[in-house]
């Protein structure tokens, strides 16, 4: 997919800069008592899921504007996302989405290792109507007031949970749009106890090392009121369906200025912290690039996630963004390059200094703490992290070279543009 020889040139405009970079940091970091090289392997270690749909254009309401070269199917999808693992060394695994990605299992698995990658948790779809379907979720899926519309969508998620098992996944993330538009248009009360007798079917199906990660979002598709709308209804089913139920964070579906990370150390202190779905806001869900708008507030998640780290804790990450004017590959590369950044700033916390100063209420030093650890440019660490892996030192000029894009847009028929939605 990407010559090896265009990553070799790329790397070798670059090499000399990087290590005296990486040398240079490594002698400031010991002076503060911290091993660069336990930092670098920590961050080689960690992986950030991709997700089969974010390689394609995205799109607003209004209209979508795709580029060349859009994924036709799932493998073309696979390709993709190979190329993000190829170049940036820090995606491993994709999450597929069903229906848009059901294919044969074989298929998929001989496809994984030819593009060199694994499965992470399988996602359902009971928020949009699919051709050939018996039923419509226009008013709801797991909490429809019809008994047969919620037995289809709760046999949906129990297929994908089928394809899961047979490609190695190990867990399934459900989000539906259920809710209402208007007042008076549904009983909350008996809604939100249909959609539970539902996931509970959908829980009694999962295979026993798996999870069930349930995904909250405040609002959209329903915009008066939604089923599951906030962490707390999300801890609630999580505590209801069982142990191996945990919720899902991301971090677009949250009213502006919610404290994002507290709800993340809350969440983790009582063993319902599943995983995330990485992305920024400006406004609502916007499903921007990661790290694009407010980096500090991702630094502030990972703090928790660091504090947090100990013997069963392993939520999962993964990417969910929209690439309405950017390359998808491009910007899901630099996004996965922000996730690890914000983990290596976490990592370089002092924490027994944090510790002190908390209990001694001393609340300048203890922010003070924080701010330095994120002030420190660690990109040579991930650099130095790529380059040790094969990767790219710079993914996005290495993709730019390799002329990927051009490639695969003689081989992928042109899409026409101006429908809305998100592909």
């Amino acid at each position: 997919m990407i010559d090896k020889t265009i990553i070799e040139a790329s790397n070798d405009d670059r090499d000399a800069g990087l290590r005296a970079d990486y040398d240079a940091l490594g002698e400031q970091l010991d002076r503060r008592g911290i091993d660069i090289a336990a930092i670098k392997a920590k961050v080689a270690g960690f992986g950030i899921a991709v997700p089969s749909w974010g390689v394609g254009t995205g799109g607003t309401r209004f209209a979508r504007f795709p580029g060349p070269g859009e994924p036709r199917h799932v493998f073309d999808k696979l390709d993709d996302c190979g190329v993000i693992h190829r170049l940036t060394a820090a995606t491993p695994r994709v999450s597929l989405h069903i229906p848009w990605d059901d294919a044969a299992p074989a298929d998929l698995l001989a496809k994984a290792e030819e593009t060199g990658l694994g499965f992470d948790a399988m996602n359902s779809n009971t928020f949009s109507d699919q051709p050939g379907q018996a039923l419509s979720y226009k008013f709801g899926s797991l909490s429809h007031t019809d008994p047969a519309v919620r037995a289809q969508a709760v046999e949906h998620n129990l297929a994908c949970i089928e394809l899961g098992q047979a490609i190695g996944s190990k867990a399934l993330t459900v989000w539906v749009g259920d809710g209402s538009n208007f007042p008076g248009q549904a009983h909350f009360a008996r809604q939100f106890d249909r959609y539970l007798d539902a996931a509970r079917r959908i829980y009694a199906g999962l295979p026993e090392d798996w999870r069930l990660l349930t995904e909250h979002k405040m609002y959209e598709p329903a915009f008066y009121s939604t089923v599951v709308q906030d962490w707390g209804t999300n801890y609630l089913i999580a505590t209801e369906l069982g142990e191996r139920a945990q919720c899902l964070v991301d971090l677009g579906h949250h009213a502006p200025n919610v404290n994002i990370e507290m709800i993340v150390a809350r969440l983790a202190r009582f063993g319902k912290l599943g995983g995330f779905h990485f992305n920024d806001s400006k406004y609502g869900d916007d499903d921007l690039d990661t790290g694009s708008i407010d980096p500090y507030r991702l630094f502030l998640v990972f703090n928790e996630l660091v504090e947090a780290d100990g013997p069963g804790f392993e939520p999962m990450h993964m990417l969910d963004q929209s690439h309405n004017v950017t390359d998808p590959i491009e910007s899901l590369m630099v996004s996965a390059t922000e996730v690890q950044r914000a983990y290596a700033q976490a990592l370089l916390v002092d924490r027994a200094a944090l510790a002190g100063f908390q209990e001694g209420n001393d609340a300048l030093m203890a922010t003070a703490t924080l701010k330095r650890a994120f002030r420190t440019d660690v990109e040579p660490i991930l650099a130095m992290a790529r380059l040790e892996a094969g990767a790219a030192i710079d993914p996005v000029a290495a993709f730019r070279a390799s002329g990927y894009r051009a490639r695969v847009a003689e081989a992928r028929p042109a899409v026409a543009g101006g429908s809305g939605g998100i592909v």
